[in-house]
């Protein structure tokens, strides 16, 4: 999963960091590991320190050592003369390719044994009656050619490094929302590049630690009129699963890559921490691929909407310098996402959701459930009559498996929305209606 500032890890005995809380199956979070992760000296990517995207320790992002200027983004690269690469690399990529070129040839065998002779050529790029440089309103390079404006690539100096994400602009004005994590720790000025390389500044307006959500505002001086691309909000509320999705952003600092995937799962309860702070939502779940790099950039829909900020990903790698995609990436539902960051461009500081209660983290059971160890005289929990010892086993019908899932599936919704609580007192099922409020922080 992606988390993390500049690259910090949490001591021993801490809650996994910028990770997804592992379950009984995936490796454990107090695993001890090595101070300061090297990647192999010969590795393409050998300047990121770690992989913030990784499992329960890793920080989030491509963390680079800077110059002592930062550089001009529109100016190339001097040339260098490059990392050498070993001849099994060479080996295995020349065995890729020709595997791969072996079912490129049967398959164009195939196709034109079947079509009677091949493809007809005809003028102005065509083949057949398509042209190349059209695609249907509703095919992803239509989406994609929409979306990308408004996507955008975020860099900020991190102690003695730089943090390398993504996010995606919402006004007119100028505000861009991320995750936390991309930001956190930094000197509160960031370098935006659009898609077309145009460059900006920006400022931090203020962020959530808990949520993961922090909101910048980019300087428009210079900009020329229309630069600023709002994208367009979908309702997170009423994705479903098997709903195609496409993740926009930074993987390995390659700016505007696109992924396509679809929602492998909804409200999945997940738990980072770094710092001593913990984040807590209700993921989106997709087996779009998402790498470090992808933090605070959007997940969008099949109408180019965003529906998600892709946040973290799991992995079952022990070693950060090689963990990476394998299929599970989780992002912030909009929904939630947005009424954060309007709170925060409101009011300087997000209102965060509860309903009265104190867990008991070290209750277990195969059955799941959240063990109430205490509950707020006067609070919405007592209201809808829950007491201490209650153990509370889902919220809005969706099941409880670990103590902390509650406080995660508690923030979905804002306060002042109403969830039908499932509860145990001793052997006795029942449920009651909760009315949620804002905490008093």
């Amino acid at each position: 999963m992606t988390d993390g500032s500049a690259w910090r890890q949490p001591g021993p005995g801490a809650p996994a960091s910028g990770g997804w809380e592992a379950r009984p199956t995936w490796p454990a979070p107090n695993t001890p590991q090595a101070a300061g992760p090297q990647p192999a000296p010969n590795s393409w990517w050998s300047d990121a320190l770690a992989d913030p995207w990784r499992d329960p320790d890793a920080p989030v992002v491509v963390v680079k050592n800077p110059p002592d200027e930062v550089p001009d983004l529109e100016k190339p690269p001097p040339p260098s003369a490059g990392p050498r690469v070993g001849i099994g690399l060479v080996l295995l990529v020349s065995i890729v390719t020709a595997l791969l070129a072996g079912a490129l040839g049967g398959t164009l065998g195939y196709v034109f044994a079947v079509g009677g002779g091949g493809a007809t050529l005809g003028a102005g790029g065509q083949v057949g009656n398509a042209p190349l440089n059209n695609r249907a309103p509703d095919s992803i390079a239509a989406l994609v050619k929409k979306v990308l404006p408004s996507v955008v690539t975020i860099s900020m100096r991190v102690g003695n490094g730089t943090s390398l994400g993504s996010g995606f602009v919402v006004s007119s004005d100028g505000h861009v929302i991320t995750n936390n994590h991309v930001v956190e720790g930094g000197n509160g000025s960031a370098t935006i590049r659009f898609s077309d390389a145009t460059v900006a500044t920006a400022k931090v307006v203020g962020n959530d630690a808990e949520s993961d959500i922090a909101v910048l505002k980019i300087d428009t001086n210079g900009l020329p009129d229309g630069k600023l691309v709002p994208v367009q909000f979908g309702n997170s509320d009423q994705v479903q699963v098997g709903d195609p999705v496409v993740a926009v952003g930074a993987p390995l600092g390659l700016t505007s890559t696109v992924t396509y995937g679809v929602v492998s799962y909804l409200d999945r309860p997940i738990r980072t921490s770094e710092g001593g702070e913990s984040r807590y939502y209700s993921a989106i779940q997709t087996d779009a691929a998402v790498n470090q790099g992808n933090s605070g950039g959007p997940l969008f829909d099949a109408a180019g909407r965003v529906i998600g900020i892709n946040s973290v990903i799991g992995t079952l790698s022990e070693d950060q310098a090689s963990a990476g995609n394998v299929g599970l990436a989780f992002a912030i539902p909009i929904n939630h996402a947005r009424r954060i960051a309007t709170d925060i461009i409101n009011t300087g500081k997000a209102r965060r959701t509860v309903m009265g209660v104190q867990v008991d983290t070290s209750y277990q059971n195969p059955l799941g459930g959240a063990r109430l160890s205490q509950v707020q005289a006067g609070g919405p929990a007592e209201g809808g009559g829950l007491k201490s010892g209650d153990v509370v086993m889902a919220v809005n019908g969706k099941p409880i498996e670990e103590s902390w899932d509650l406080t995660a599936l508690v923030r979905k919704y804002a306060p002042g929305d109403t969830v039908e609580i499932q509860y145990l007192r001793g052997t006795a099922r029942a449920k009651t209606s909760v009315t949620l409020v804002a905490d008093a922080k």
